[in-house]
């Protein structure tokens, strides 16, 4: 039988006790920084996260509508009253052929004879596929006093060369192949192929992309002349795509104004690309999607574009539980009500009194939201960004007119992108140089309503440069 301890005194058992308490500190300080370690690991793991889902996002099909209905509406026109608007081809304004169709037979099944009541209008509008071979019998001579040499030039013809390169493609062939390749996105081979199929004509890549360079040249002022009307333009729609050029990733931009579009395949997505587009000294308005190089342009007026985060907010909902989707969720409501607000004083069911009322309801609302410590990380980078672009949300909303979105950049991103994803990009930076200029050309023909072929081909035919008429005159 053990014997019993004898008591301990107060100074041991109040060593004892300390030793204990150093104990459960330590272990408090070893599981304190254990805690803190691990969040940071879960916070470079959201972070990680987000990356991929935007990289995965970034190069998926493109402009996916996201999940499908699971009872979608039957496609096409609907019968009866809700069939819509009926519209038909109108009548064309000339007509090159009119042809007899006369009746087959003037006897009847019946054995009676047929009569003709009425002769009814029927138009065909078609295309012929016909090449035309033209063959200028050029006068080349002398001059008697000084030996200069010296050619005659046909108003069709587009170039001076003779010998190994007298046989040449006409420019509305050339025209047609830039309208393929640069405004539809085909490649340079299912351009060749169409012009083969469908007019017989034989045009490699590579002769292809020397006649668009040689169309890139000739348009290179108007080029340069939309660069200055978009930095004189009060208002520009700005986004940035990636690109290709060689196989290395680049960027492509795009800046919309009201009149013309320019795009920049650049080397970079920073403030210095930007002010090489719009000029360092930019003092208008800027609708973007909020990325940071934009607020480096100190003299514009900035709008950001809140279907961009309007769509972010409604991600972060789908993928956090119900409890931590509150916070974007709200902030998707008050985007969403901004947005509507604009809408409600276009239709003038607004005053401009209850358009200032309601706006800086909506911005104590914000403030109010973004005034909270948040515990999520996801939740802290969108309060960051929002507390940094503050100030660019509502500014629609001061400025009636103005636009809440940058929809119109990331409308003329769009061919750009399908591009990409059909052929890649472009394989040297002298094939992006003409990518930018002749993408640039004809959406901004295209914008304006004008017609390209024709000012295409006359600027081919002329022996020297010339701007086009879709660059603006000088006020």
């Amino acid at each position: 039988m053990q014997a019993p301890r004898p008591p301990q005194s107060e100074p041991e058992r109040l060593k004892q006790l300390e030793d204990q308490n150093r104990q459960l500190q330590r272990q408090v300080e070893q599981a304190r920084f254990k805690n803190k370690r691990l969040k940071k690991r879960i916070e470079r793991l959201e972070q990680d996260l987000e990356k991929a889902r935007r990289a995965v996002h970034r190069q998926a099909a493109p402009f996916s509508k996201g999940e499908l209905k699971t009872e979608p509406k039957t496609p096409g026109r609907k019968s009866g009253s809700e069939y819509g608007e009926r519209s038909f081809r109108p009548v064309p304004p000339r007509v090159n052929e009119e042809l007899q169709a006369p009746l087959s037979s003037r006897r009847c099944g019946c054995g009676g004879t047929v009569q003709v009541e009425r002769i009814e209008p029927q138009y065909q509008e078609d295309i012929v596929r016909c090449t035309v071979v033209r063959c200028f019998q050029v006068e080349v001579g002398y001059c008697a006093g000084c030996g200069a040499r010296t050619q005659g030039r046909h108003p069709l013809q587009t170039s001076d060369a003779l010998g190994a390169a007298k046989v040449q493609i006409g420019p509305e062939a050339l025209v047609l192949g830039a309208h393929l390749n640069k405004q539809m996105g085909l490649s340079l081979g299912h351009t060749s192929r169409v012009l083969q199929a469908g007019y017989g004509l034989e045009f490699s890549r590579g002769g292809i992309y020397k006649a668009l360079a040689r169309l890139a040249t000739k348009a290179a002022p108007t080029y340069q002349g939309l660069i200055a009307t978009a930095r004189r333009s009060v208002v520009n729609w700005v986004d940035e795509t990636g690109w290709r050029v060689g196989g290395r990733s680049q960027w492509l931009w795009a800046a919309v104004s009201e009149l013309v579009t320019v795009y920049c395949i650049l080397p970079g997505r920073g403030s210095a690309q930007l002010k090489q587009i719009l000029g360092a000294d930019y003092d208008a308005w800027l609708l973007h999607d909020g990325l940071r190089c934009y607020s480096s342009l100190h003299q514009a007026a900035h709008q950001t574009c809140l279907t961009h985060l309007i769509r972010r907010c409604q991600e972060m909902a789908e993928r956090a539980p119900r409890a931590a989707a509150q916070f974007p969720l709200q902030v998707k409501t008050l985007l969403q009500q901004a947005l509507s607000l604009s809408h409600r004083y276009a239709r003038e069911e607004l005053t401009l009194h209850g358009l200032a009322v309601a706006t800086g309801r909506l911005e104590a609302a914000m403030d109010r939201l973004l005034d909270h410590d948040y515990h999520t990380a996801s939740h802290r980078r969108l309060a960051k960004h929002l507390s940094h672009q503050r100030e660019y949300l509502f500014t629609f909303l001061h400025c009636p007119g103005l636009e809440g979105t940058n929809s119109r950049a990331e409308r003329a991103i769009r061919p750009a992108v399908i591009a990409r994803k059909v052929w890649g990009g472009n394989r040297t930076w002298t094939g992006a140089h003409v990518q930018q200029i002749l993408m640039s050309v004809l959406r901004t023909f295209h914008q304006q309503g004008k017609d390209a072929f024709v000012s295409l081909v006359e600027l081919l035919r002329i022996p020297g440069h010339k701007i086009l008429e879709i660059v603006p005159a000088l006020a």
